[in-house]
């Protein structure tokens, strides 16, 4: 039976992956975390606010199509800010 070959290592070839150390930060400081859910926190108020009482409200009802835009952009304010949560 023959023998299989040897395969011969090039010498140039480090090593696959170089890895470096990344300091890392503390946790996030509580009033960012508090602001955070505070933007969640109203933009969920603001879409129920509209449902239950958007017609009762003198300021909410002409904005119309309006709230919907405003709950959402709070809350995506807040879901942003999630990805600087440490």
């Amino acid at each position: 039976m023959p023998k299989s070959k040897v395969r011969k290592k090039t010498a140039s070839a480090g090593p696959a992956t170089r890895r470096t150390a990344v300091k890392v930060k503390g946790p996030s400081n509580s009033i960012y975390v508090v602001v955070m859910f505070g933007f969640m926190l109203a933009g969920l108020v603001w879409v129920l606010l509209y449902y239950l009482a958007g017609g009762k409200i003198s300021w909410m009802s002409p904005l119309g199509a309006y709230n919907f835009l405003i709950a959402s952009a709070l809350a995506v304010i807040g879901l942003l800010m999630t990805m600087r949560w440490r």
